[in-house]
């Protein structure tokens, strides 16, 4: 492939994604929660690159990105849960797995064979602009090498995934700075993933609590579910007290220490806004063999996605 290409988000850089994805071609694009890896959703060639440019396990679901609700029921069965859901959270960093109509016409590995799919309108203008371009569905993971560190910055698609992919648009940098929550809803309203909609606000509009997702799944239903994920190549120690001797500290709250912070004020979206940008960047400075110390973050609200993000990118590493 060639090189990958930088492109403006403005009605020519617009169209000219729109070009690339409609010949098959892969574009990364911002969305509020972090940068996706863009490929027309029917077309088995783009989808199959999703999968090869990322080195994603086939087993895992892709996530379909659309511009609004009319588009998303023409590919799920909305019952009236998801229609409340959608109508309070959409567009913005909800995702809803819902069963998938027979008629979608999505290439089969964006569902990873299941009799479900992931359906979310995103809120960012240029995600927004650039569907509306497209003039269709968008299977959009996040635009990192899998198990890696996700993106939320234009700069951050080209560290992982340059002459990979065939372009990115850039949008700046992601304000919501997690992934989107994905919420199961072809059965019992059950938690997959903990994201940008905190939990509680969820359960206040279901009247009910969520189930939790059971154990972590060799065959995920939804993106974020292995146990190991959003690595840094840096060993994670999480829920520190303190830097060790050597550890690159990110602190969380005014803890006077030297190092990164993810929010001094102790503002929890503007951590987990922060999030992916100062694990790559304590990274760079532990450097091989060196090891990230990460404060305690409050697990209430966008710290359920926070903590869930630390603690899988804490976790065993996968062998090769």
């Amino acid at each position: 492939m060639a090189e990958t290409a930088l492109l403006a988000a403005t009605p020519d850089g617009l169209a000219r994604a729109a070009a690339i994805l409609r010949g098959g071609g892969l574009v990364a694009f911002p969305t509020e929660t972090v940068y996706g890896l863009g490929g027309d959703a029917r077309s088995e060639r783009a989808v199959a690159a999703i999968f090869a440019a990322k080195h994603r396990p086939r087993v895992n679901p892709l996530i379909v990105h659309l511009p609004d609700v009319d588009a998303a029921r023409g590919l799920a069965r909305f019952d009236d849960r998801a229609e409340a859901l959608a109508a309070a959270f959409w567009p913005g960093p909800l995702t809803l797995v819902l069963p998938l109509r027979a008629v979608a016409g999505l290439s089969a590995p964006v569902t990873a064979g299941l009799a479900t799919v992931a359906v979310r309108v995103p809120a960012h203008p240029v995600a927004q602009a650039l569907l509306r371009v497209f003039g269709g569905p968008l299977a959009a993971p996040s635009a990192n090498p899998s198990g890696r560190i996700s993106p939320t910055r234009a700069a951050h698609v080209l560290d992982g995934l340059a002459g990979r992919i065939d372009a990115v648009v850039d949008g700046g940098a992601c304000t919501v700075g997690v992934e989107s929550t994905i919420l199961g809803l072809d059965g019992p309203a059950r938690l997959l993933r903990p994201g940008g909609v905190p939990a509680e606000a969820l359960e206040a509009l279901l009247g009910a609590p969520l189930v939790a997702a059971e154990g972590e799944a060799d065959r995920p239903v939804a993106p974020g579910q292995f146990a190991s994920h959003y690595a840094p190549r840096a060993a994670l120690r999480i829920g520190a007290a303190a830097p060790r001797p050597a550890e690159v500290w990110i602190g969380f709250g005014r803890d006077g220490r030297p190092g990164l912070n993810l929010s001094p004020e102790g503002d929890l979206a503007a951590a987990a806004a922060a999030l992916f940008h100062a694990l790559r960047e304590a990274d760079r400075r532990a450097g091989p063999g060196g090891t990230i110390a990460v404060a305690a973050v409050p697990d209430t609200g966008l710290g359920q996605a926070i903590n869930d993000r630390l603690r899988r990118a804490a976790a065993p590493r996968p062998g090769p």
